[in-house]
């Protein structure tokens, strides 16, 4: 009850021993308390530390106990400011972390103009590329021409999982020719059952990664995977690449059936909230704002849940979302 303030069982059960027979020697508060002198004195000075057992006055050699409201009142409020300090140091701490993480980005971007970054070599671009996708609020497209031995993650701890897991929708198309490996079709089959959709294809153009259909993601040099990348943020670099995107991706072939899923994708948090909204008769200029996104943004997740479910209108929407209990 009291370890917040440092007292522990035994040292507690000391000082009420103190408190109850001030008069006793410290082997008779060992008996009292079923301890050992030795282990006595040592809970003694740990008393002293806390000022819990102080020298009496009119008895210089002499101590007692402070009584509870004075004693633990004075200790609490000494670690209150030892907790506040220790607070202030902290919000210190993760202000220099946040100057820090701003310091190492623009180490790892060597050149940067308005929306574009430019990141040099594959590691610093790899570092970069996966804090965006842990950013990532809606969707993860994806072209991947490499080949399987390095484009498939062999832990059973992937990030492609842990992305699927939070709610992202992904898209992902390989090379036809990662079918001939084992692992790479158990692989993309475990990333189907947890709602990611996978298709192949003979040829891709270039690596190619989307977030939230915002921000696109191209190799350096696509004859040198090693080179780096090169993030882009315009809409209209952002909208060729998802012209590209769509082109490679509507050509491609299904891996899987798409209902033998474990389960169905599951909602990303935008998506629940602007059905909710939708369902209560909010425009979606009412969902922008009210969720503090861009008019286009709301207009997207609408469009690409009436594409998920089949909806011609926002009335069929919300009869296929209420069928499915998502409002």
């Amino acid at each position: 009850m009291l370890e917040p303030l440092g007292v522990d069982e035994a040292t507690f059960a000391v000082y009420h021993a103190l408190l109850s027979h001030p008069d006793s020697t410290p082997e008779q508060i060992a008996a009292l308390v079923d301890r050992s002198p030795a282990e006595v004195q040592q809970l003694m000075d740990k008393l002293r530390r806390l000022e819990l057992l102080v020298p009496t006055w009119t008895n210089p050699e002499g101590e007692h106990a402070v009584h509870p409201r004075v004693g633990l009142t004075g200790l609490a409020e000494r670690r209150r400011t030892e907790l506040n300090k220790a607070l202030g140091e902290l919000k210190e701490a993760e202000a220099s972390a946040e100057v820090i993480a701003e310091q190492y980005n623009e180490l790892l971007t060597s050149r940067s103009s308005g929306d574009v970054e430019v990141l040099k070599g594959r590691a610093n671009a790899s570092r970069r590329i996966e804090e965006l996708a842990l950013k990532a609020k809606d969707t993860f497209w994806g072209l991947v021409p490499a080949h399987f031995d390095d484009s498939v993650p062999k832990s059973e701890r992937s990030p492609d999982f842990e992305h699927l897991g939070r709610g992202l929708k992904m898209r992902t198309v390989y090379l036809q020719s990662m079918t001939a490996s084992k692992q790479a079709v158990e692989y993309a089959s475990t990333m189907h059952r947890l709602g990611g959709e996978v298709r192949v294809t003979p040829t891709l153009p270039m690596r190619l990664l989307i977030f939230d259909q915002e921000i696109a993601i191209m190799p350096m040099d696509p004859e040198s995977p090693t080179a780096g990348a090169v993030i882009h943020r315009t809409p209209a670099v952002v909208s060729v690449a998802l012209a590209l995107f769509d082109a490679y991706w509507s050509r491609a072939t299904e891996m899987f059936d798409p209902d033998d899923r474990d389960d169905e994708t599951p909602l990303t948090p935008h998506e629940a909230e602007v059905l909710r909204l939708l369902a209560g008769g909010a425009k979606d200029e009412q969902v922008a704002r009210l969720l503090g996104i861009s008019l286009r943004t709301a207009r997207r997740i609408t469009a690409n849940l009436s594409e998920r479910l089949d909806a011609a209108s926002r009335f069929e929407l919300g009869v296929a979302a209420a069928k499915r209990g998502w409002v």
